[in-house]
């Protein structure tokens, strides 16, 4: 592989490592359900593939989405905060009521995928940060490599797998921890709150 090439895989799986790295809702959900045992393979899978779209097409087409589709920021802004809140209000109620059904799997295996994976496209759906993040983020710098941004794309894809495959396996490193109800309600409480102010930060960004 030519030297640019590998430059810009490298510089990809770095940005994209970086970009998702930050606390967010979608990371938030992911950690819980890795903590759960609950679909493990099934949600990192969504969220990477989801993510993997979303760069694609920004290194592919992302200043033809913005002529598209103008104002799409603001709609998803108050759909994203109106998600956030309703999630984030729903951890809290669990924490107050201290919910010790946190480690058990749900009765309806079929039903409860369907939803996980559900809530998982919402988080990432609703989210007007994730489009700046892979379609505009990613896109523009992906540009700058000319015929390469292929690999660049295809290095910010990797580091989507590797950050979710990480983040939801090695969760259950952290299981005996959460064996006890009171350290899921802490979850559940630090979650809650963590939504809370993502929505109120999505709804005063400018």
């Amino acid at each position: 592989m030519p030297f640019d090439s590998v430059t810009a895989l490298l510089t990809g799986f770095l940005t994209g490592f970086s970009l998702i790295l930050a606390i967010g809702a979608q990371n938030a959900f992911v950690l819980r359900q890795g903590l759960r045992g609950e679909h493990v393979f099934a949600i990192c899978l969504t969220c990477a593939g989801a993510d993997a779209a979303l760069i694609a097409l920004g290194v592919t087409s992302f200043s033809i989405v913005a002529e598209i589709l103008p104002g799409i920021e603001v709609w998803l802004k108050w759909f994203g905060a109106a998600f956030l809140v309703w999630y984030g209000a729903t951890r809290l109620w669990a924490a107050f009521k201290g919910d010790e059904t946190g480690m058990k799997p749900a009765e309806n295996e079929q039903a409860s995928l369907k939803r996980a994976i559900l809530t998982c496209l919402a988080f990432t759906i609703l989210n007007p940060h994730v489009y700046l993040d892979t379609v505009v983020l990613v896109g523009s710098i992906a540009s700058q490599f000319g015929g390469d941004r292929a690999y660049f794309g295809l290095g910010a894809v990797a580091a989507s797998f590797v950050f979710f495959f990480s983040l939801g396996y090695g969760a259950t490193l952290l299981r005996p921890v959460f064996a006890k109800p009171a350290a899921w309600r802490v979850l559940d409480m630090v979650v809650g709150l963590t939504m809370l102010v993502i929505a109120a930060m999505l709804l005063t960004s400018g």
